[in-house]
């Protein structure tokens, strides 16, 4: 994933009276992570904020969202809050493995891709990668790669990795998940979840958290908060804490433990004890589908994958792209082909789309 015209940095001279160095009404496609903080998570920070509570967890915003997160998946969870999402991933595979262990994951996930050998080089961990061309494994795809069991010259696959939604905006079913963790636990494997998109898939399926979580068989959850909303923090969550050993541990020793966790914890009690979570990503899936919808009317686009979430990917003519981007910013996905990725968020309004929509159709008149 790239793109080829970086922003400028901001000077001081760009600072306005509020001490803002950035246009707020300047929008763009590239990432949910471009969005700022919802007021709502916003104003759940403020409220932490004062006096003080017991560090590194020991507090009270920690325990009541154990309540809230069992709330969602099950009484017998144990959620570990930390600071984002490669941290995350790579957390809940180490709780996952033995030092020989491997994981299968899709080509384009986002541990193979876009973590910078994370797993591999700080969780020590193998990936075994096989290509999907919808983003999404299937029992017969992990089988190219769970195999060797016993061979002490290969990493031994232990876990698989999926995520939900896909780095293509791809969703995987209940029962395409089910599918999976009975696959895999018959061969005495694990099964993790990058649920960095977790809540869009949930407004996509009609479906709570837990039917393609807990429910469908996943072992540990990396649950996804600063795409939708939040200002940083992610959670693991052990939904079979016995496959899970050593997460207290883990947490520490990646430099995962937040000593003020009050605040991440704050967060995902205002994104997830109502129905902010919910509202955010229903309005996000809804952009893209609005801007999906717009741009399959304009000569010379061509969509490449189902928007089942909150991206659109398309193929865009020759030098075009480029152009787009000086109003409007966004990544090429597969910068050979032409395709690029456009994403929207829980602040997207129905006026960015129509804009971005309007310039699309002047480039390609």
């Amino acid at each position: 994933m790239t793109e080829s015209s970086p922003a400028p940095a901001a000077s001081s001279a760009d600072t306005n009276a509020s001490g803002r160095l950035h246009d707020p009404a300047v929008r763009g496609f590239a990432s949910d992570n471009y969005s700022g903080v919802h007021p709502e998570i916003l104003a759940a920070l403020a409220a932490a904020n004062d006096g003080h509570q017991v560090s590194y967890g020991e507090d009270v915003y920690t325990s009541r969202l154990q309540e809230v997160m069992a709330g969602h998946f099950g009484a017998e969870v144990d959620v570990f809050p930390v600071f984002n999402g490669t941290g995350a991933n790579v957390l809940s595979l180490q709780s996952l493995l033995p030092r020989w262990g491997a994981v299968v994951c899709a080509r384009t996930a986002h541990i193979n891709m876009d973590e910078n050998g994370a797993p591999e080089r700080v969780g020590g961990m193998k990936l075994l990668a096989v290509a999907a061309p919808d983003g999404k494994l299937t029992p017969e795809l992990i089988d190219q790669e769970a195999w060797g069991w016993g061979d002490e010259h290969r990493a031994q696959p232990l876990a698989v990795s999926i995520t939900q939604t896909t780095e293509l905006g791809t969703c995987y079913t209940p029962a395409e998940v089910a599918a999976i963790a009975d696959h895999v636990h018959a061969k005495g494997m694990r099964l993790h979840m990058d649920g960095a998109r977790l809540a869009n898939a949930a407004a996509h399926l009609g479906q709570p958290l837990r039917a393609f979580t807990s429910d469908a068989g996943v072992d540990v959850l990396s649950f996804g908060g600063t795409k939708n909303g939040l200002m940083y923090g992610e959670a693991v969550v052990a939904l079979n804490p016995e496959a899970t050993a050593g997460l207290k541990y883990l947490r520490k020793m990646n430099m995962q433990l937040a000593s003020k966790m009050r605040f991440i914890s704050a967060q995902f009690i205002a994104l997830l004890e109502g129905d902010l979570w919910l509202r955010s990503a229903s309005h996000a899936n809804a952009m893209a589908a609005r801007l999906r919808a717009g741009v399959e009317g304009i000569d010379g686009v061509s969509c490449t994958q189902p928007t089942q979430s909150n991206g659109v990917f398309a193929i865009l003519p020759e030098g075009s792209a480029d152009r787009l981007r000086e109003s409007f910013r966004f990544y090429d996905w597969d910068e050979a082909a032409r395709e690029v990725r456009w994403m929207c968020s829980f602040d997207t309004t129905e006026a960015d789309i129509d804009a971005f929509l309007s310039a699309i159709r002047s480039e390609l008149a």
